[in-house]
C-alpha cells in the first residue's frame, strides 16, 4: 500500500529533577550540599533513508517519544540522559507543523538527520544554589518538561521531471518505454493509483522521471486522486504535459491541455510556472490537421510521439535532457525556519478575570515552577522575590488587584497583600 501522508506525535524526553541532599560522612561534621543535577531528556531525530519509498509505517505506529533524563543522585552524580529516538523516513519527506502549518523540515537527501525536537534540560541539583549566604540550600530544580507536539508528514518525490495529464493519455506506457520501471498500463481511468519513478538513459548520462495519477478538471480541489498527488511533482524541475491528441476519450485535446494548467496553477503558481515540455501521444491515430490546430493553439512547439509504438521518443528524450541542462539542480524547498524552542524566556503576561482573580503566565512562570518548592520557606521567599524583581508586582498595581485579591501563577495560587 502507497501512503503519502500521515499525522503522527512526537515529544522529546523531559529533563530529570535535580536532587537535594547533603553529604554524610563518618568524621565528617559539616557536610555540604551534594545534590546532582538531572539528565537531559532524548531528541526526537530524523533520518531519510532511500530504501523506504512509502509512509506506510506510520499507518500503524503514530507515537514517537524520546527517553526521559534521569533524576540526579548524592554525591553530585548527575542523572543518566534520555535515550534519543530515532525516525526514519522515505527521502523527500516534509516534516510540517501540524498547528500552524509551517515546514519544520525537508529531508531531501539520503542520510539526511534533523533533530526536530530537543530534549528538555535536566533540572540544577542544590550543590548548584550554594553561595556564602545560603550554605544549606533545601531546594533544588526540576527539569524541563517537554509538550507533546503533532507534525504531519507529507512525502514529495524527487525527480527531474513529472509527467502531467489526463487519466488514460498514456502517461504510463510513455515511461514504461522510455525506463525500466514497470508501471500497471491498462485501458480504464486511473490505472496508476501512486507515483512510479524510472531512470531515462541519455548517452553517458540520465535523469529521473515520475509519473503521477491522472488529473482531471477539480483535481485541485481534491476531486479524483489529483490533489492527492499533485504534492508529487512540486520538485520537479520540468514538466512534461501529455495530451491525448487523437481525442480517443471524446475530448477536445486543447481543451484538456488547458484544463490540466488551470489545476497546476489553481493548486500552486510555482508548479504552474516551471517550464513544460508539450508531448502529442496517440499521433499514430491523429490526422495532421489535429496536429497543426493543437499547435497554433497551444503557441508552443509540440512533439508528436506515440509511447505504444514507439514513434517520436528519441526526439522528447533529447529535447528533454537539453532542457534539465540549462535549468537549476534538485534542491529541497524553502522551509519556514520553523524550529521548536525549549528555551526558558522571561517574558510574563497579567489578565484580571472576574470576581478580584488575577492570573500570571508565560515562560517566566515556567521557570519559577521549575524552581519553586512551596513546603521549603527559602525556595518560596525566593519566588516572592522574583515576582517583584521582574516586575509582575507592579503589573498586578496597575492591573487594579487589591488586598485579598486572588492571584494565579501556574500551579501556586495566593492572596495578595500590599
Amino acid at each position: 500500500m502507497f501512503i503519502d501522508k500521515a499525522e503522527i506525535l512526537l515529544k522529546a524526553g523531559d529533563g530529570g529533577d535535580g536532587a537535594v541532599s547533603f553529604h554524610r560522612e563518618k568524621y565528617v561534621m559539616t557536610g555540604g550540599p551534594d545534590g546532582g543535577d538531572g539528565g537531559s531528556g532524548g531528541d526526537v531525530i530524523f533520518v531519510a533513508d532511500k530504501n523506504i519509498n512509502t509512509l506506510i509505517d506510520f499507518k500503524f505506529k503514530r507515537k514517537f517519544f524520546a527517553g526521559g533524563g534521569g533524576n540526579g543522585g548524592v554525591n553530585n552524580m548527575t542523572g543518566k540522559s534520555g535515550r534519543n529516538i530515532t525516525v526514519r523516513v522515505p527521502t523527500g519527506t516534509i516534516i510540517r507543523d501540524k498547528e500552524t502549518g509551517k515546514i519544520v523540515a525537508d529531508l531531501f537527501r539520503d542520510g539526511e538527520e534533523r533533530i526536530v525536537l530537543k530534549g528538555g534540560r535536566g533540572g540544577r541539583g542544590n550543590a548548584r544554589f550554594a553561595k556564602p549566604s545560603r550554605q544549606a540550600p533545601e531546594f533544588s530544580q526540576r527539569g524541563v518538561k517537554t509538550p507533546e507536539i503533532k507534525v504531519v508528514l507529507e512525502l514529495k518525490t524527487i525527480a527531474d521531471v513529472g509527467l502531467a495529464g489526463f487519466p488514460n493519455v498514456g502517461k504510463s506506457t510513455l515511461l514504461s518505454a522510455l525506463t525500466n520501471a514497470k508501471p500497471k498500463i491498462a485501458n480504464y481511468h486511473f490505472t496508476t493509483l501512486s507515483p512510479n519513478i524510472g531512470i531515462v538513459k541519455y548517452y553517458d548520462d540520465s535523469f529521473a522521471i515520475a509519473d503521477i495519477p491522472g488529473l482531471i478538471e477539480g483535481a485541485s480541489r481534491g476531486l479524483g486522486l489529483g490533489r492527492d498527488f499533485l504534492r508529487h511533482i512540486e520538485r520537479v524541475r520540468l514538466i512534461v504535459h501529455i495530451v491525448d491528441i487523437s481525442g480517443s476519450e471524446g475530448r477536445k485535446p486543447y481543451d484538456d491541455f488547458t484544463a490540466i494548467n488551470k489545476e497546476l496553477r489553481t493548486y500552486s503558481e510555482t508548479l504552474a510556472d516551471k517550464p513544460q515540455v508539450i508531448a502529442a501521444n496517440k499521433s499514430d491515430l491523429a490526422e495532421e490537421k489535429d496536429f497543426e490546430e493543437f499547435e497554433k493553439r497551444a503557441g508552443a512547439k509540440v512533439f508528436r510521439i506515440s509511447a505504444a509504438v514507439g514513434t517520436g521518443l528519441s526526439e522528447l528524450v533529447a529535447e528533454i535532457y537539453g532542457r534539465l541542462k540549462e535549468l537549476p539542480p534538485l534542491a529541497p524547498l524553502d522551509t519556514d525556519g520553523y524550529t521548536y524552542d525549549n528555551t526558558d524566556d522571561d517574558g510574563f503576561a497579567v489578565s484580571s478575570g472576574s470576581g478580584g482573580v488575577f492570573e500570571v503566565t508565560g515562560g517566566l512562570i515556567r521557570i519559577l515552577e521549575r524552581n519553586v518548592s512551596l513546603d521549603k520557606d527559602e525556595s518560596f521567599r525566593y519566588f516572592q522575590r522574583i515576582l517583584d524583581e521582574k516586575g509582575v508586582i507592579d503589573v498586578l498595581r496597575e492591573k487594579g488587584v487589591k488586598d485579598g485579591d486572588t492571584v494565579i501563577v501556574g500551579d501556586i495560587e495566593f492572596e495578595f497583600v500590599d
